[in-house]
């Protein structure tokens, strides 16, 4: 039986009635930039979150940019992340004007290392981005005592997160800003590319809203050069229209995952990523180490089961950085990890029957019986 990697119009086909009802008359308005939808989203998703304030933009890799604009980071300072993220975390560092520092992971959550981030900074330093990678809340607590200690902004890095709770409370709420991505196949997932950044701070949010529309001070004036990140109006209208149903989706990829964790509970040869006792994570992607990650990835696609990797290639050995001369083996742990991960299926709607296919297959590959 083939297992789709995402099923997103599984989730559409039960909403979209009531998001073309929403779209509706905005279309008939020609309201598309702006307006109460965008206002109304805002207010629904800082609240979700657990912030005072949220701000619409055009994508996830945008809302980290802006943020560090708005911070006032950029040409001289350096802002470290880790290497085992989407290329956008990076991007959008470079982008801002910042320079590139990264650090090493924690071994069995693939988190950013709180003892790692602190043997990484230097006077240049000002930020840090930690990556709530997969869905997995990073340990907030720690790093924001290590920012502390360095008087560094925290801006979180939650486009896979949305929802998940380090010490109950939500990401979004937990660093001076977070940036987040409602690209489709999120958990809470636009029709097209759209983002967001929630902060309790209103002055930086108001500098993010300046900047996130061409710098403007008013309609015909403009206090900064800033850039065209809009959250549109027909993104924001779906996503409000999804938004209630974040909650239930989160918990059924919870239950999927604990599914996953139960039916490879007997096979040595694979190690799901571990979730601290602190978090509660919201299983963007369910990610096992193998041994053979590219043999597994190529069995699972010739039995028709959606696979992917997340990350095949770790940031500093990119060729996009590749003028950083940071030699292969300087961050041991994100680098081994990128070399043998794959994302299996996983998506609110996945049935026990599709699981068990899955991990049928998987069974198979590494050589230990499959179900009967």
């Amino acid at each position: 039986m083939p297992v789709p990697f995402l099923d997103l119009p599984a989730q559409l086909r039960k909403l979209q009635p009531e998001i073309e009802s929403a779209l509706q008359p905005l279309i008939a308005k020609g309201a598309f930039i702006g307006g109460d939808a965008v206002q109304e989203f805002e207010k629904e998703f800082a609240a979700h979150c657990g912030a005072a304030h949220c701000v619409g933009v055009a994508n996830g890799t945008d809302a980290l940019q802006l943020a560090l604009e708005a911070m006032g980071i950029g040409a001289g300072a350096e802002v470290i992340t880790t290497p085992n993220t989407f290329f956008a975390t990076a991007e959008a560092i470079t982008r801002a004007g910042a320079a590139l520092r990264l650090c090493d992971v924690d071994r069995d959550t693939h988190l950013m290392d709180p003892a790692a981030l602190e043997a990484a900074i230097t006077p240049s330093t000002r930020a840090v981005i930690p990556v709530h990678l997969f869905g997995q809340p990073c340990d907030l607590g720690a790093i924001r005592a290590v920012a502390a200690r360095h008087e560094l902004r925290v801006v979180e890095d939650a486009a896979q997160a949305h929802g998940a709770t380090w010490n109950g409370a939500r990401v979004g709420s937990l660093g001076d800003a977070a940036g987040f991505s409602f690209y489709p196949g999120k958990n809470l997932g636009a029709l097209g590319d759209a983002g967001a950044v929630t902060s309790s701070d209103a002055a930086l949010i108001g500098r993010i809203r300046t900047l996130a529309n061409h710098g403007r001070a008013s309609h015909t004036e403009h206090a900064a050069v800033g850039m065209n990140s809009r959250l549109d109006a027909l993104q924001a209208a779906a996503l409000r229209i999804k938004l209630p149903h974040l909650d239930a989706w989160n918990a059924a990829r919870r239950e999927a995952a604990t599914r996953y964790d139960a039916l490879f509970g007997d096979v040595e040869e694979i190690r799901p990523v571990r979730q601290r006792p602190e978090a509660q994570g919201v299983y963007h992607l369910y990610v096992v180490e193998v041994p053979d990650r590219d043999g597994l990835l190529a069995h699972l696609r010739e039995r028709g089961i959606g696979c992917g990797l997340h990350y095949r290639t770790p940031i500093h050995l990119t060729e996009a950085y590749a003028h950083l001369k940071i030699a292969a083996g300087t961050f041991p742990v994100a680098e081994k990890l990128q070399s043998r991960i794959i994302s299996l299926p996983m998506f609110p709607e996945i049935t026990e029957a599709q699981q068990v296919e899955v991990v049928d297959a998987v069974k198979a590959f590494v050589g230990v019986s499959a179900r009967v």
